[in-house]
């Protein structure tokens, strides 16, 4: 067996190294300006309209034919100042050496965290910062991108939720946190990390590519939230097999991923862990072992309806050592979706965790908008009956509008106006249920949730909790200038179990400016940022004042973000 395989990649490395020459670089989850200019310039009518966006990290070489994922305005070439390009043929020009984008993002938090969508950087106060960089080879189907990651945050120290709370409050928010793997701050002060980032090695046969990576994902059709797979947190590694482009035949097109991977403790509860109320100690430690993720995408465009995406994601985690060796094992996805017909009223034959969402992307590229909508269930249904009777249990949905308006008088220049709702607050259906589902974590013996290194892989704003957010840009090309306006509701679904004052909802109110520019080689990206959170931490504090009602004023808290990133491209 090892012999055979041996000869294989023998055989497979010297294929390579006389296979006609190909560039493929992709454009990593989160990539500051480039990502959505790709999305935008559909709308606008400039790139192929098959191509969903729901199924990223993207790979524009491939999908568009360009010859430079970083450079879709084409106008690198003609800014050179040196001839070196940032590229080395090899072996008589059947193999390149490309050079990424070398990336530094900054953020800085004045008075406590708010962080997601940032990848490897953590929930911290004060300054942090992300540097990478790296190379791309290629020869033939064989490609290596390595694209480390270097994460160092000041991590100053701030008022966590544990502060000025009543003995059933703490009960409940350490119930919460024994069935999750989100410490509200790291330990290191300050936190350095280094990260494989965005890596992979990767074998590509037309629109086909399989290989191992530790690439951030981002699956359906979301914007600002995604349910099952972000950049929230810092990739994992996985097996993968995705599609690069669409795969086109006469009924539609398709697109999706297959992955199983690797999802890493923290190795840190983020509070008291000796705290005792009523003789019982609130703190239970999570098992020490990793756990298995098996999760896809699947995307289809019909060719009767053009601009019409409909897709799915479904995911199963289960801790390492309780795995079989079995095809049923390692791809628990393609599992019955009811329970009647899977392990009866378990979610699986051991103590493991799924979630699954169907979604829609409509593209309408003549008024250059689109909307889409994700809707999903942490709990699988007991049979068809159940399905019909209660469809919203344990539910979360994602709605959303883009639309672009084109500035005739203004060449290549357009208003964009974004609206997004994301709604991740269980309903009243989970309090008939037998079992309580709360999105990401899992009573049944999945004590770290579905999170990696800590923070989650799904929607950042985290379990319970709602986001609606409207923006409103100018753009040309890769510049863009805008205002966006946020609603931040945190976690009700641990608000209505441990809070319970109507008044006292955390609820943040953020206005932001945001900025995106090119120059020859640079990219520049920022956001400025004004929090105001009512009731932060749930802590109500009432304005004194001589009139006796219930609605009296509370005190608001004030954070101020600032996002900032230069990217050199070669």
């Amino acid at each position: 067996m090892k012999i055979s395989l041996r000869l294989k990649i023998v055989f497979l490395i010297a294929f390579c190294i006389t296979a006609t020459l190909l560039k493929g670089q992709s454009i990593p989850v989160g990539t500051p300006v480039l990502e959505d200019f790709y999305r935008r310039a559909q709308l606008l009518g400039q790139i192929d309209s098959s191509i969903s966006f729901t199924s990223r990290p993207f790979y524009p070489v491939d999908a568009l034919k360009i010859n430079n994922a970083f450079d879709p305005t084409q106008t690198l070439d003609q800014k050179w100042k040196t001839k070196f390009d940032g590229s080395y043929q090899f072996w008589g020009k059947r193999g390149v050496i490309q050079f990424l984008p070398l990336t530094w993002q900054q953020q800085f938090n004045t008075h406590h965290p708010y962080s997601f969508n940032d990848g490897a950087l953590i929930p911290a106060r004060g300054y942090q910062t992300m540097i990478s960089g790296g190379f791309y080879l290629k020869a033939g189907p064989l490609s290596v991108q390595l694209r480390p990651e270097v994460v160092y945050a000041e991590n100053k120290p701030f008022e966590t939720l544990t502060s000025h709370k009543t003995d059933q409050q703490l009960i409940a928010y350490y119930k919460f946190k024994n069935i999750i793997d989100l410490p509200e701050y790291f330990p290191d002060e300050p936190y350095k990390r280094v990260f494989w980032g965005q890596s992979s090695l990767r074998l590509t046969f037309g629109p086909i590519s399989a290989g191992i990576s530790s690439e951030n994902l981002w699956w359906g059709p979301g914007i600002q939230n995604s349910l099952l797979m972000t950049n929230s947190a810092a990739g994992f590694n996985h097996f993968t097999l995705n599609t690069i482009k669409p795969i086109r035949t006469p009924i539609g097109s398709f697109e999706g991923q297959i992955i199983g991977g690797r999802l890493d403790p923290s190795n840190f509860f983020g509070a008291d862990t000796n705290l005792v109320i009523n003789g019982v100690k609130l703190y239970r430690a999570k098992r020490n072992d990793w756990r298995y993720l098996n999760g896809m995408v699947f995307t289809y465009q019909s060719r009767w309806v053009p601009g019409l995406f409909l897709g799915m994601t479904r995911s199963f985690i289960v801790y390492h050592r309780d795995m079989g060796n079995s095809f049923a094992d390692y791809f628990p996805i393609f599992s019955p979706m009811e329970k009647k017909n899977n392990y009866g009223e378990g979610e699986s034959s051991v103590p493991g965790d799924q979630r699954a969402s169907a979604f829609i992307r409509w593209l309408l590229v003549k008024d250059h908008a689109e909307i889409y909508f994700e809707y999903g269930r942490e709990d699988h249904s007991y049979d068809l009956r159940d399905f019909l009777i209660q469809p919203d249990h344990s539910r979360a949905y994602i709605l959303g509008l883009r639309k672009l308006f084109p500035l005739n008088k203004f060449r290549d220049t357009y208003i964009q106006v974004n609206i997004e709702l994301t709604q991740m607050e269980t309903n009243m259906t989970n309090i008939s249920r037998a079992a309580s589902y709360i999105w990401y974590a899992h009573i049944a013996g999945m004590y770290h949730g579905y999170t990696n290194t800590g923070q989650l892989i799904g929607a950042g704003i985290g379990p319970g909790s709602n986001l609606q957010t409207a923006t409103i840009t100018w753009g040309k090309g890769l510049k863009s200038l805008g205002i966006q306006v946020e609603r931040y509701v945190h976690n009700n679904d641990l608000f209505y179990i441990a809070i319970k004052d109507i008044r006292a909802h955390w609820v943040d109110i953020n206005i932001a400016a945001l900025g995106e520019w090119n120059y020859h080689n640079l990219l520049f990206s920022a956001k400025l940022e004004l929090i105001r959170s009512l009731n932060y931490q749930y802590n109500y504090k009432p304005i004194t004042t001589d009139i006796d009602q219930y609605w009296v004023p509370g005190h608001d808290t004030y954070n101020f973000q600032a996002q900032i990133g230069v990217s050199y491209r070669f």
